[in-house]
């Protein structure tokens, strides 16, 4: 009989992913919740388990006044308590399994933030995602879901674990389909250079459901970093961007040089000159006329990423727009933006307070206009101090004459 119960503890523990030793600890604690429960039960009291043999005997110890043991330990293993127990532990040791249960499973998960799982999507509402992941739940929330990303059920997909909580119910695995490092990792799985450490992703830009940038580096001058992503003719870039359901990847190589870095995040665009302000962490990037909307992207999307991708900020201006500037200066008075008019192709002006866009040509005969009427003013200052200090000196000569 007691091999029989070995053979049945050891497939329990095989079933449930547990050792023998914790179902032993748990039937112990079961056997002394069911002797507490019997009459005339010691108050101190704990049950012990010959592994070998399976016997279970019960061991007790009096109490003093504050409640310390004292004296010997002596044996109080009722003789109908194999009986008694067989009833009454049932529960006790279910439960004590599922403790188990959930604390191996939180120990699996704990400290794997960071990681990338995949999960079959088991249920789908307007408030979160569930992810079956084998042996556990993943919590995919609305929040963490890619816009109009709606994969169909019993659909793997791949997360990012972004926090793994500890709950009376067991653990609860929150992932995400945004975050930036979901690109990395999918890049990880894709490319082994990175896996190796060869190549490593420095910087990452990411607007899920549209476009990511990513700044890569080789510690090995005879790997391009860039192409290692990439692969053979696009293999390895393609996969990551089917696992993200087609958002455009835009990989840039990484360098020490902000303005070199600057240069290349603003990519596919062609950067003139860069102009670094320590003070504020931000930078002027010069484009040519024609290459200002690409510069600045869709809503301005790529000016955004590489913003992010580098660290500081970016402040773009065409050629005309900078040359402006350095000769008439700042125009204050202008706030708005240049925009390429689609039926002419012109650049136009289009004031920030929403009034018609003007012609290049309007908007610097205004700038001229502005910068006249500023020397001007400024002459008027001057002339005006040369008179009052021409009717002071005046004034003195009067009064020396009448002295």
């Amino acid at each position: 009989m007691n091999q029989d119960m070995m053979e049945a503890l050891q497939a329990l523990a095989v079933e449930r992913g547990i050792s023998v030793d914790a179902l032993f600890g748990a039937l112990a604690d079961a056997l002394e919740h069911a002797y507490k429960r019997m009459p005339g039960a010691f108050e101190y009291a704990w049950v012990t388990i010959n592994p070998e043999t399976l016997e279970f005997q019960v061991f007790a110890q009096e109490l003093d006044e504050d409640g310390e043991p004292i004296g010997d330990e002596f044996e109080v293993t009722p003789d109908d308590f194999g009986r008694i127990a067989a009833q009454t532990a049932r529960q006790v040791m279910t439960q004590r399994i599922r403790e188990a249960e959930r604390e191996l499973k939180y120990e699996e998960y704990a400290g794997r933030e960071g990681d990338i799982v995949t999960g079959m999507i088991q249920q789908t509402d307007a408030r979160y995602t569930l992810l079956d992941l084998g042996r556990v739940e993943a919590l995919l929330p609305q929040a963490e879901q890619v816009p109009f990303e709606r994969p169909d059920g019993n659909t793997r997909i791949k997360a990012y674990i972004v926090e793994v909580r500890k709950t009376a119910k067991g653990p609860q695995i929150v992932v995400s389909r945004t975050h930036p490092g979901l690109v990395k990792r999918l890049f990880e799985l894709e490319v082994p250079e990175i896996a190796d450490g060869v190549v490593e992703i420095r910087a990452c830009a990411r607007e899920a459901g549209h476009r990511t940038k990513i700044a890569v580096w080789s510690n090995d001058a005879n790997v391009d970093p860039v192409g290692a992503c990439v692969g053979a003719r696009g293999a390895r870039v393609r996969q990551v961007v089917n696992e993200l359901r087609g958002e455009k990847i835009d990989i840039v190589p990484f360098h020490d040089d902000l303005q070199e870095f600057v240069t290349r995040a603003l990519s596919p665009a062609k950067v003139t000159e860069v102009r670094p302000d320590e003070i504020t962490g931000d930078c002027d990037v010069i484009v040519p006329d024609h290459q200002l909307s690409l510069a600045i992207g869709k809503e301005g999307q790529n000016a955004r990423l590489a913003s992010r991708l580098t660290g500081w900020g970016i402040n773009i201006k065409s050629e005309t727009d900078f040359a402006a500037e350095q000769e008439f200066g700042p125009v204050e008075w202008a706030d708005g933006e240049w925009i390429r008019n689609s039926e002419t192709g012109e650049n136009m002006w289009q004031p920030a307070d929403g009034s018609d866009p003007i012609s290049e040509a309007d908007y610097y005969a205004q700038a001229e206009a502005e910068a006249a009427a500023e020397e001007a003013e400024a002459a008027d200052v001057d002339r005006t101090d040369d008179d009052a200090e021409d009717a002071a000196d005046d004034a003195v000569g009067a009064r020396d004459e009448e002295e």
